[in-house]
């Protein structure tokens, strides 16, 4: 049912009972109480079943790294006994379940990929990004907020079918009746408030790249997908569109000015860089995803001290703005090897990885702000980019949305994205994996959580625009994509549209994931509490046990 409420399948109304078979599951073979046998065949069923769970909900990490991948789904299956734990503890201190069970699977949530800068996919919040009512609470609580109502309805049902109190399941329905009234009440809210805040802006508009990775990482191919992307981004221009937005990385050229004044005229860098400046003056501007890196001289040969993955800029007259964007968030085994600082570890996790050398890149420091005046105007935007992973992390678009005051500092956001990585090419034709689907519906949650739209422009897919309301917006004001956003998968096109700009900033924006990390904290004081426990009764057991002997040991029975 987790599986099915998700994308591809969007059958969202399971995810509101998803867990409660799961729930009865834990207090079937015995009642809830301390004295209760140890339930390791419970905790290994728990283990194997999650393992199941995620080896099949990102089968395509295992298109990338196979060993990885497995390796991945072993370590967040983790997770699924530790919430067994944790529930059967608080079923012994009578917590209700209502309350209990949101907490503890959003404190779950937040700990998947722990040890790797986290893993925020398949939240029960994803399930629900096309309720837009729901999901409003976000720019209070984010996505957690959506997980945590959604779990307590889970909660709660099977507190109905485990407790024999009417009088006791009465009143939880009644407080989580409110809680739910109240969260699409606000979301109602929310949305009216809508028509009176938010602004239309320029027309943005986004080209779509059909690139597998096993044909790009090849490097034969980088001009003829120079030459698709300029096609594409050509027909951009007439359609108005002020800004023009490429994939991640689909420029496959270092378009640092640094590096770029070191080359001869020929090379492909150079023409590269000349065809965008020569692209933008037709009037307007163009973001480009491409590589970058610090040049260094070494043994009279030019090598890159630093490399990133980073997005550029060019105005209408030509020129390269001077700031650009390079990549903070990297993900593992796709950007950066794990635990480079500890060498046995790290030869392991080479092993794992798609290449057979290091190709860590360095992360970006900067949360970069770009400033845009289209030519004929005297209006002034502002935007940041996120590339690819980066507009999963909810901290990452916050991160953008606020100056150092709390104020609002840009209007909306770019997410450009290679996801060529998650497709199969096979007979000339790329065959999409759910991995494009899920990504959009997670980037839905960043628009509500800041109040920024998002236009997203995907290699393979899918590009679209979000709305400040998390909607993914079917159709546009131009283009040759498909018209349903969803459609948008395995396919080349654009499209062009009038970016939304909303005028309020969030509660989330500017304290951020809070409810997150309580929760997070509630689970880990919830284990320590049980060891602390088991630590105390087997002192006391044991103590009991040794004044039994004593109290036998009377010159009678010797």
């Amino acid at each position: 049912m987790l599986t099915l409420a998700q994308q591809p399948f969007g059958w969202w109304p399971l995810a509101w009972v998803a867990y409660v078979p799961f729930i009865l599951v834990c207090f079937s073979e015995t009642r809830a109480t301390s004295n209760e046998p140890r339930a390791t065949g419970l905790y290994l069923t728990a283990y194997v079943v999650g393992t199941f769970y995620w080896l099949g909900n990102i089968y395509w990490m295992s298109f990338v790294t196979v060993v990885g991948w497995i390796a991945f789904c072993l370590y967040t299956a983790l997770l699924w006994p530790l919430l067994v734990l944790s529930l059967r503890w608080c079923r012994t201190k009578r917590i209700p379940l209502f309350i209990a069970v949101p907490i503890l699977i959003v404190g779950i949530e937040q700990m998947q990929g722990f040890f790797l800068g986290g893993f925020y996919w398949n939240y029960l919040a994803h399930s629900q990004f096309t309720n837009t009512a729901l999901i409003q609470i976000a720019d209070i609580f984010g996505a957690a907020g959506v997980s945590f109502v959604v779990a307590m309805v889970n909660g709660l049902v099977a507190e109905m079918l485990l407790v024999r109190r009417p009088w006791f399941v009465v009143r939880n329905v009644i407080i989580a009746g409110i809680v739910l009234v109240g969260t699409l009440g606000y979301g109602q809210w929310r949305i009216k408030q809508s028509d009176t805040v938010v602004a239309p802006g320029p027309m943005i508009a986004a080209v779509q790249t059909n690139i597998p990775i096993s044909v790009k990482k090849s490097f034969a191919a980088e001009k003829q997908i120079f030459d698709e992307l300029l096609e594409q981004s050509n027909q951009c221009i007439p359609a108005g569109a002020k800004l023009v937005v490429w994939p991640e990385t689909m420029v496959q050229a270092i378009l640092n000015p640094q590096v770029l004044r070191l080359l001869v005229d020929d090379h492909s860098y150079k023409i590269f860089d000349e065809t965008i400046r020569e692209h933008a003056k037709k009037g307007t501007y163009v973001l480009a995803g491409a590589y970058d890196g610090t040049p260094r001289y070494d043994a009279g040969n030019i090598r890159l001290a630093q490399k990133f993955n980073s997005a550029f800029l060019y105005k209408p007259d030509g020129s390269q703005a001077p700031q650009k964007y390079s990549k903070i968030y990297l993900v593992p085994f796709g950007e950066m090897l794990p635990f480079s600082n500890i060498p046995l570890i790290h030869k392991l996790f080479l092993k794992m990885s798609p290449y057979d050398f290091d190709y860590t890149i360095d992360p970006g420091t900067e949360y970069t702000v770009f400033e845009m005046q289209p030519p004929d105007t005297n209006s002034k935007y502002r935007f940041s980019v996120m590339i690819c992973y980066e507009d999963a992390v909810p901290f990452m678009a916050r991160k953008f949305a606020l100056d150092k005051k709390g104020s609002k500092r840009i209007d909306w956001l770019v997410n450009i994205s290679n996801d060529g990585w998650f497709v199969r090419f096979e007979n000339g034709k790329v065959l999409p994996a759910t991995e494009l689907s899920q990504h959009a519906a997670i980037c839905a949650f960043r628009a509500v959580e800041n109040r920024l739209a998002v236009l997203r422009s995907v290699n393979t897919g899918i590009s679209c625009m979000v709305d400040t309301l998390g909607r993914i917006k079917d159709g546009y004001a131009a283009g040759n994509l498909p018209r349903k956003a969803f459609d948008r998968q395995g396919v080349v096109g654009w499209f062009a549209d009038t970016v939304p700009i909303d005028a309020r900033t969030t509660f989330f924006s500017k304290h951020g994931q809070w409810l997150d990390f309580a929760c997070q904290l509630s689970v880990i004081v919830i284990i320590i509490a049980q060891i602390a426990e088991r630590f105390f009764l087997k002192r006391r057991t044991k103590g009991e046990k040794g004044s039994k002997i004593n109290d036998d040991k009377t010159p009678g029975k010797e």
